[in-house]
């Protein structure tokens, strides 16, 4: 296969925005395309992840959508749905139809505008990830299935829970002083302090508010280019250079919520096909819809040992600086969780970074980045890796 990198990448701001879906992904796109030095002929097919927009505006087709209205009509187009890893499946697709030669330049990304709906219908929608026949009648919540989590991982390693909400907390601290500093993050300017985060309402003990993610707003894109095109475009690449992908049903069928075997796998197949190990990880972008999903990831990625991952918390190597920076866009946690356009927000930041273009929250020497973005109750997970170019 070719060599496949990204010259080009747009993100809209996430929280709450007046623009639709399809508003949103314009305006993400045309900055992708803009800085890769491209022009709308050059695009040759345009992959769109979105979880619920056919339920949130009434919009299918929204692919079809999405590029018609920055003058794309009559190419191929794909919605894309993987819950929150839709994004991050629509650009592994398009960096496979890239490396195989069928398409030299495509457009991918992801849309979501959540904050339309209601809470009620929030709720509901949100439980569309968990399975409608054996798990929605009992009522099973997202927050409810990452409470579980907690207390199994507490139990699992003999952890007092106190200590446990103490790392949650401070994994929460960490986001939100990241998210702060990061213009494009739904809580940009919003100082959140440990009082603040102790203090806030329970949702699913053990979490409360600041252990969980918002429902957010936004758009983000990338331009998916063959190497070869690459360097005439840009003079910093990032090349993909690891992908992988896993699925594993819903909750009823894991033997153990602690240890994430999807995620396991599709991360394995992601650092052999980079011929990289988590050690080579410079900084990453994970799926930290609740702060104890941040603390199970790093040992589901191989960055800390089973039962290892809250001493990382608690030692501060998770942060800029530390062993392995985790999220330093501030992640879902602070930067906002616009569903289907989270994955291409990881993307977003990690090209950023390898570019060394992320000023105050700068992973210094970060020259090889990876993105980890989970969609349902653990039922479709994907990975990429990607590396700073020549």
């Amino acid at each position: 296969m070719r060599e496949v990198a990204i010259v080009g990448v747009g993100m809209t701001k996430f929280g709450t925005s007046k623009k639709t879906q399809v508003e949103m992904f314009a305006e993400a796109a045309m900055d992708a395309i803009n800085e890769s030095n491209l022009k709308l002929k050059d695009i040759q097919a345009v992959y769109v992840g979105n979880a619920d927009g056919n339920v949130e505006e009434g919009q299918s087709v929204i692919a079809s959508m999405c590029a018609a209205d920055i003058g794309l009509q009559g190419l191929p187009v794909i919605r894309f749905e993987g819950a929150c890893a839709s994004s991050t499946i629509a650009i592994i697709d398009a960096f496979v139809w890239v490396a195989s030669g069928l398409y030299d330049i495509v457009l991918a990304g992801g849309t979501e505008r959540q904050r339309i709906m209601s809470t009620s219908l929030a709720t509901r929608v949100m439980g569309f990830g968990v399975h409608s026949r054996y798990e929605t009648p009992t009522g099973l919540s997202f927050p409810g299935i990452f409470a579980m989590m907690a207390h199994l991982y507490a139990k699992k390693y003999e952890i007092p829970l106190p200590q446990l909400k103490e790392t949650m907390a401070r994994v929460s601290f960490k986001a939100h002083k990241h998210g702060c500093i990061n213009p494009k993050a739904q809580f940009f300017g919003k100082e959140v302090t440990m009082q603040m985060i102790y203090d806030s309402p329970m949702i699913a003990s053990p979490l409360q508010v600041y252990d969980c993610c918002p429902i957010s707003d936004g758009a983000a894109a990338v331009v998916v280019a063959s190497a070869d095109i690459a360097k005439k475009l840009t003079k910093k690449p990032i090349l993909i250079v690891g992908v992988g992908q896993g699925s594993s049903g819903s909750v009823c069928s894991q033997k153990d919520i602690t240890r994430i075997s999807a995620r396991e796998l599709s991360a394995k197949r992601a650092y052999n096909m980079a011929g990289l190990a988590p050690e080579d990880i410079d900084v990453c972008e994970l799926h930290d819809c609740f702060t104890i999903a941040e603390i199970v990831a790093t040992e589901g990625l191989g960055f800390f040992d089973p039962g290892q991952g809250y001493k990382a918390v608690l030692r501060g190597d998770t942060d800029i600086g530390g062993e392995i920076p985790i999220n330093p866009s501030g992640g879902i946690k602070s930067k906002g969780h616009p569903v289907g356009a989270t994955g291409a927000a990881q993307v977003y930041e990690i090209v950023k970074q390898l570019r060394g273009e992320c000023e105050s929250r700068q992973v210094e020497g970060a020259k090889i980045g990876m993105t980890d973005t989970m969609g349902g109750s653990f039922a479709s997970i994907a990975h990429l890796i990607l590396k700073r170019g020549w």
